[in-house]
This record gives structure tokens, sequence and C-alpha cells, in this order.
């Protein structure tokens, strides 16, 4: 009987994925997933079959900046895809100066991201330059794009969504166009208590594109992450063909994803998506803390879950897992 116990017992996993991590992040290519999160002075790839296994996965570094650089500190939100025939890793980072965040790429054309070598390409920005971070690349009838998070000007205050064409998977091509202003009470949660930061700021973060037949979809996080209001919203691109034009872009007004006290999961947000093994299922990758007023520090645990679509095409996340509740692993 032990043995028929293991064997189910391998069937299903429990959240948290890793006992901490911020911003996860997956790509699946080849029957492995290539996982990443924050880790702050480095970027980290994990490498798995499935990932219920993350604990046990492979995993290597393949970047630590050199020192003294505008990015060399603060690596926020990598992510990892492969674009045009080589793998790109895209992070946000800064000197120490949280002003001076901007987003930047590296390039590996080996067919697996793990080995080959991994070459800095730069900073991604588009012309106005100005503070971004979490950046995501997507392709959207055989054009790319890149949706972040910015300040309209030089001065804290308010994070909003930005979208951009790029004329390679390493340069932004034209104007950001801005298609996300946080103005619904649970965008605008957002008081600090440090004399270096302003008073309040209200966020929009962490867009991440989510395509679901001929429905495209941004789903953001919203409110300060120092907060336990931290949720996910969602854009609904609403017809036609230009993602540029920013009253296409629909917003629900409601969060679709937040904290559950009764599951004592709080802070839910900045996740990504990804397909089990076997492309039948969509589940949601995020990130979340186990107790109240834990914040935007180390203690942020990576979760996934299973979700299903609601019959007017949007997501339906449900409530994010209590921890230690056994979930079946995804369908291989």
């Amino acid at each position: 009987m032990a043995g028929t116990a293991e064997a189910q017992h391998s069937k299903t996993f429990t959240n948290p994925l890793l006992p901490a991590g911020a911003d996860p992040f997956s790509f699946y290519k080849d029957g492995y997933y290539y996982y990443t999160h924050t880790m702050g002075n480095r970027i980290v790839l994990w490498k798995t079959k499935n990932l219920a296994d993350l604990k046990t996965a492979e995993q290597k570094t393949i970047y630590t900046p050199p020192p003294d650089t505008y990015y060399s500190k603060e690596l926020w939100a990598p992510e990892i895809h492969f674009l045009q025939g080589k793998w790109y890793a895209y992070f946000a980072a800064d000197n120490g100066r949280n002003q001076n965040h901007r987003m930047y790429v590296l390039e590996n054309a080996s067919p697996d991201p793990m080995s080959g070598e991994w070459i800095f390409k730069g900073k991604v920005a588009d012309p106005s330059d100005k503070w971004a971070i979490d950046g995501d690349v997507f392709e959207y009838n055989n054009q790319l794009y890149m949706i972040w998070s910015g300040w309209e000007a030089d001065v804290n205050g308010q994070q909003d969504i930005y979208i951009a064409r790029m004329k390679n998977p390493w340069t932004i091509e034209g104007k950001r166009v801005r298609i996300s202003v946080p103005t619904f009470d649970w965008e605008t949660h957002g008081d600090l208590n440090s004399k270096d930061d302003p008073p309040h700021v209200n966020v929009n973060e962490g867009p991440q594109i989510l395509q679901h037949g001929k429905d495209l979809f941004i789903i953001f996080s919203a409110s300060g992450c120092w907060t336990d209001f931290y949720a996910l919203g969602l854009l609904r691109f609403a017809g036609g063909k230009n993602l540029l034009d920013p009253s296409a872009w629909k917003k629900h007004p409601q969060p679709v994803f937040s904290g559950s006290k009764e599951n004592k999961v709080f802070a839910t947000g900045h996740n990504s998506f990804f397909k089990s093994p076997d492309g039948k299922q969509d589940w949601i990758l995020y990130h979340a803390n186990s107790n109240p007023a834990e914040g935007c520090g180390r203690k942020r645990s990576p979760r996934a879950q299973p979700f299903n679509w609601n019959n007017d095409g949007t997501p339906n996340f449900g409530k994010p897992v209590k921890e230690g509740v056994e979930i079946a692993i995804p369908s291989e």
C-alpha cells in the first residue's frame, strides 16, 4: 500500500511551489518549463518537466550584472522568452536608486537556455526613456509588442501600463502608448511611510498578456505590493487591429483575483500564465504572502493553480488555494 500511496501523492502538489520567490514567470519549450523569479542581484533559471516539481528542479544562475552600472542592482521581474530562434531574458534594474529603473535584455543563441552564452544586448526603451519595470513581450498578428509599467514623467507618484511595438526582440519601435491608469478604488491603495518616497502611490504594474482563442487580455497587478490590497485586474482588447489605440482596451471594473483571508493567502499579484504539458489546461502562476502585512519583501512565495473561462470569454481564476491543500499536478 505504501507504493500506491506514494504514486498517488506524486500526482498532486501543494502551494507554495518554493519557500520564497516574487514575480514568478515560466516559458514552455520542447517538453521543459524554464522558470524564473526576482532574485534581486542576479537572474536564475529553473528547468523542469513539470512546474509542480520546482523544489527539486535543476537551476542555474545565467546572469550576474557587473558592478557599478545602471543595471547592477535591484534586478526585478525577469522573464525568459524564445523569440525568432533565440532565447531572450528581460529584466528591470537600477544602480541603487529607484528612479533609475529601466528595462534590459540578454540574448542566448543556444537551443537550451541552461547552456550557451548569455550576451547583454542593452537597454530596452522607447524614445521617452522614462522609469520602466515589468516588461512582458508577446507576438500578435506577426508583430512583436512589449507591455510594461512606467511613470508618465520623471517623478514617482503613479505607475501606469504602457505598450509599444518592437522592431526586434531588443528594440522598441516608435513611441509608447499608455493604456491603463489606476482609477478604481481597488487600484489606489498605496500609502507609504518612508521619508525617501512620496506619501502615496497608485499602482498598475506586472502586465501579462493572455490570449484565448480570438480574445486578447492583459492581466495586471494593482495597488501597492506593500499593501494587502495587491490584486489582479483585467484589460480586454475590444477588437480591431490597433493594439496601440488606448480606447480599444476596456478595463474590468472589479479585480479578477485577490487575496483571501479565509484561505490565509494575502497580496496576490504579479502573475504569469502557462499551459499544462499536454496543452489542455490553463494555469495561473502568482506570488502571495502567507500572513497579512508582510509587504513586498522576501516572504512572498510562488504558487500555481488551474483556472477556467467564463461564458463571456473572460478568465475565471477563482480564489487563491489555501497552503497545504493538494492540487492535481498539471495534466501530462
